[in-house]
């Protein structure tokens, strides 16, 4: 092993995580602990994604000894990318611990601890080989900690983000001043269809995108949506004003610049995919099922609404849930049963009309489990993934491509309140949406910024 490469020892959640990270490392080395092998090989029985994930690793590791042969593994095996993948694979080799090193007792109070193991094996390195840059990878905030106590370099798993730091998310809102105007002079307009367009040279600007959101002036200023951008120009379209209660959604106006956007999207048939961000209460549900009770019942243009949500409670689980999958996803569907009946609630003809009302939504509107959507596809349907922060990329991925013709998917959540132990605001499969389809011409993302529940609920999320 060379002086110039690193060499990094990877900890067992890592691999959970990605199994690809083997081949992350470009030109460098990668160690696995025979503690991380035992962990792997106790975690790989199961139906859950970190237990695929485990499998998957074993399989590359197999696919890369079955291409070494029966030579010495002291060597290393080359880390040759499994055939479809496309990761830009360096040149940097798989090394195991093959030599048991001391368990250094003064430094770790129980080398039994897997974590303790670990450390004892990069510590050991460190000391073996002097001359080399040993890195410990680990998600595990303790055990990085640890070894920052032991002198051992240890660094998190980057390559599992979306992006960086979550500041850095598309908001898909622009907010200029009323100076624009005077700083784009040379301004083509016309109208189409009823609606104003306006084609604006933007020069060496950056940051713009399809179906972003863009606001001039103050609120009741210029509202559009960029519908085209190039290099040099953009055409901004002049939204429609749901702010009136006879230019409504289902009932349903905009109380806001960021939800009159938002119905905008929702509404557009030529946006396919849309993502809605934000805090509770600021009416992302709410939102999304009046335009998708308006599209499926008004116009006809989808035949029915799914919903979905990944099952993770915020508390402790009550355990086994009785009856049908539309019985079972009950509990979880709380949000959507609040906003039906605020959706419902005007209806004339008293009981009898609403309960009429609420039998012929119920038809209309499907509740469906995350776990079962594998093989599944919606044709001319409206889905609605809720609390889309709970969902990986791995499940985001499966659930978008699900879509068939004329289907229209909206994602809502808010990535502040993830529920499962295994997501970050950066690897959360949210995060990864929003980044990955701002610059697609048929998606369409606002993130919302204001409450709109009540005094109460407004004073809590400043003040708790």
């Amino acid at each position: 092993m060379g002086s110039e490469k690193r060499l990094y020892i990877l900890d067992t959640n890592v691999l959970m995580h990605d199994p690809t990270s083997l081949f992350r490392f470009e030109e460098h080395d990668v160690l696995l602990p025979m503690m991380v092998l035992e962990e792997l090989d106790a975690a790989k029985k199961g139906l859950s994604e970190v237990a695929r994930n485990v499998r998957q690793v074993s399989r590359f590791i197999g696919e890369m000894m079955q291409q070494h042969g029966g030579s010495d593994l002291a060597d290393g095996l080359e880390l040759r990318e499994p055939e479809g993948l496309d990761l830009k694979t360096g040149t940097g080799r798989l090394y195991f611990q093959t030599t048991m090193p001391e368990t250094h007792a003064s430094l770790l109070r129980d080398g039994s601890f897997a974590d303790n193991e670990i450390l004892s094996t990069a510590f050991s390195l460190r000391e073996t080989h002097p001359d080399k840059d040993i890195v410990l990878v680990s998600k595990d905030i303790n055990l990085r900690i640890k070894a920052a106590i032991l002198g051992v370099q240890a660094e998190d798993y980057y390559n599992d983000r979306a992006l960086d730091d979550l500041s850095l998310l598309y908001r898909g809102l622009r907010q200029h001043g009323e100076n624009f105007w005077e700083e784009h002079p040379q301004i083509e307009s016309w109208s189409d269809a009823g609606r104003a367009h306006y084609r604006i040279p933007v020069g060496n600007e950056n940051g713009w995108y399809p179906n972003q959101c863009v606001a001039i002036g103050e609120q009741g200023g210029v509202e559009a949506l960029v519908k085209e951008a190039s290099e040099d120009s953009v055409m901004l379209q002049l939204v429609d004003d749901y702010y009136e209660a006879r230019k409504n959604v289902w009932g349903i106006h905009a109380r806001n610049r960021e939800q009159n956007f938002a119905l905008n999207l929702l509404m557009d048939p030529e946006i396919d995919f849309v993502t809605l961000m934000g805090t509770a209460g600021t009416g992302k549900t709410l939102l999304a099922l009046a335009a998708g009770l308006s599209q499926t019942m008004d116009e006809k243009r989808y035949s029915e609404i799914i919903v979905t949500r990944a099952t993770v409670s915020i508390g402790e689980d009550i355990g086994y849930l009785p009856g049908t999958e539309e019985e079972k996803m009950t509990p979880w569907m709380g949000a959507l049963t609040d906003n039906l009946e605020v959706l419902t609630s005007p209806q004339e003809g008293g009981e009898w009309g609403r309960a009429a009302t609420n039998d012929l939504l119920a038809s209309r509107v499907k509740v469906r489990a995350l776990n079962f959507m594998r093989g599944r596809t919606f044709l001319n349907r409206f889905v609605i993934i809720d609390e889309a922060q709970n969902i990986t990329p791995k499940q985001m991925k499966a659930l978008i491509t699900r879509a068939g013709p004329g289907t229209k998917m909206v994602c809502l959540g808010n990535v502040e309140q993830i529920d499962t132990p295994y997501l970050t605001e950066t690897t959360s499969g949210l995060t990864f949406a929003v980044d990955r389809f701002k610059t697609w011409d048929h998606a369409g993302h606002i993130t919302l910024r204001r409450g709109e529940r009540s005094r109460l609920a407004d004073f809590a999320s400043e003040a708790l």
